[in-house]
């Protein structure tokens, strides 16, 4: 599996959407549970949403649980992070990270995952 690469982040106003996607090259993408995790500035990284490698567990932060959704498309080695009603404390570096998994259970601790993206930027101005 290769590094995930995140994009979609970017400068929006409050109430606005987004959707960030993170494409992972490599044949076994179906065998990773992904998700995304976020830091904001000068606080520590926190998870935001994950997803089974078969896409039919969830898991969401409390902060972002109804305005969030995480999906995935195996098909295009691909796992999106649909951003909507976003608050300026929403304003960080999205990070999509994978983690290998034998069965369909999904994580939200960032030490459990094994690949990380560079990040993408979404700033909410009020």
């Amino acid at each position: 599996q290769e590094q995930p690469v995140e994009s979609g982040g970017g400068l929006v106003q409050a109430g606005d959407s987004l959707r960030l996607s993170c494409a992972a090259a490599g044949r076994t993408f179906s065998q990773y549970a992904m998700a995304w995790f976020r830091q904001a500035p000068g606080k520590e990284r926190e998870f935001g949403a994950a997803v089974s490698r078969s896409g039919g567990s969830t898991r969401y932060a409390d902060s972002v649980k109804g305005r969030f959704t995480i999906s995935r498309d195996n098909a295009k080695n691909t796992v999106y992070l649909q951003m909507n009603s976003l608050q300026p404390e929403d304003t960080g570096v999205y990070y999509c990270a994978a983690e290998w998994r034998a069965t369909d259970y999904v994580s939200a601790t960032a030490g459990a995952y094994d690949y990380w993206g560079q990040g993408t930027q979404v700033t909410v101005s009020s």
